[in-house]
C-alpha cells in the first residue's frame, strides 16, 4: 500500500474569510474589486450609514433600536440606516433647520463604500472598524434600522412624520445627531485659541 503524502494547505487570506463572513453570514455585498484588508462593504443596497463624530454618535444611540447596527472607526461613528436614507439627509436637515449650518453629519449611500468594521470576536488590525453593536448573523438588518416611515402634506408641503409605534425614526434620529453635531463643533471652536493679527 503506497502512502501519499497530502499537499500543504495553503493558508487563506484574512481579507477572503472577513468578506465569506459579511456575505455568507450576512448578505452584505462587498467590493471585491479591492482585495486584501479592509474589505469594503457597498452602502446602498441594504443600508446607508449616517458618519459623524463619535462624541456626537453617542448622544444619538438613544434613538437608535437596540439591534440597529454601530461601528466605530478611530474618532467616527457610523449609524447604519435605511437604504436611501442618504439621498433623503439634505432635505431632512433643511426641514429640521439645520440647513446652511456646517455639520460633520455626512451619509453615504448609492455606490458608496465603508471599511468594513472587523467581524464580532476576530482579532483585528490597529486602527480598523469595530463594531460598537454588531448585526446579528442570519437575522434581517433592515427592519432593525431607522428610516422615513412616510410623507404627508401638511400646510401644502410634503412633511416627514414619525409613527411612535415604528420605534426609532430616522427624523429623530438625524435631529439628534445635528444638534449633537453641532454642540460638538461649537465646543471644540471654544477650545481654539483666538488669532489676532
Amino acid at each position: 500500500m503506497a502512502f501519499t503524502v497530502p499537499q500543504p494547505r495553503v493558508p487563506v487570506e484574512p481579507s477572503v474569510l472577513v468578506r465569506q463572513w459579511y456575505e455568507n453570514e450576512l448578505g452584505w455585498a462587498t467590493d471585491e474589486r479591492l482585495p486584501g484588508l479592509p474589505v469594503r462593504l457597498l452602502t446602498g443596497l441594504r443600508f446607508d450609514v449616517l458618519q459623524l463624530p463619535a462624541e456626537a454618535g453617542f448622544a444619538a444611540l438613544r434613538h437608535l433600536g437596540p439591534k440597529a447596527p454601530v461601528a466605530l472607526r478611530g474618532e467616527t461613528m457610523r449609524l447604519f440606516v435605511a437604504a436611501g436614507s442618504a439621498d433623503e439627509l439634505p432635505g431632512l436637515l433643511d426641514w429640521l433647520e439645520w440647513g446652511g449650518i456646517p455639520l460633520d453629519l455626512t451619509a453615504i449611500g448609492a455606490g458608496g463604500r465603508i471599511d468594513a468594521p472587523t467581524p464580532p470576536g476576530w482579532p483585528g488590525t490597529r486602527g480598523a472598524a469595530v463594531w460598537l453593536r454588531p448585526p446579528e448573523p442570519g437575522c434581517e438588518v433592515e427592519p432593525t434600522l431607522p428610516a422615513l416611515p412616510s410623507l404627508s402634506c401638511v400646510g401644502g408641503g410634503a412633511m416627514p412624520h414619525s409613527d411612535p409605534a415604528v420605534g426609532s425614526g430616522l427624523v429623530r434620529l438625524v435631529d439628534t445627531a445635528a444638534t449633537q453635531c453641532h454642540r460638538v463643533r461649537l465646543r471644540r471652536t471654544r477650545r481654539q485659541p483666538l488669532a489676532f493679527s
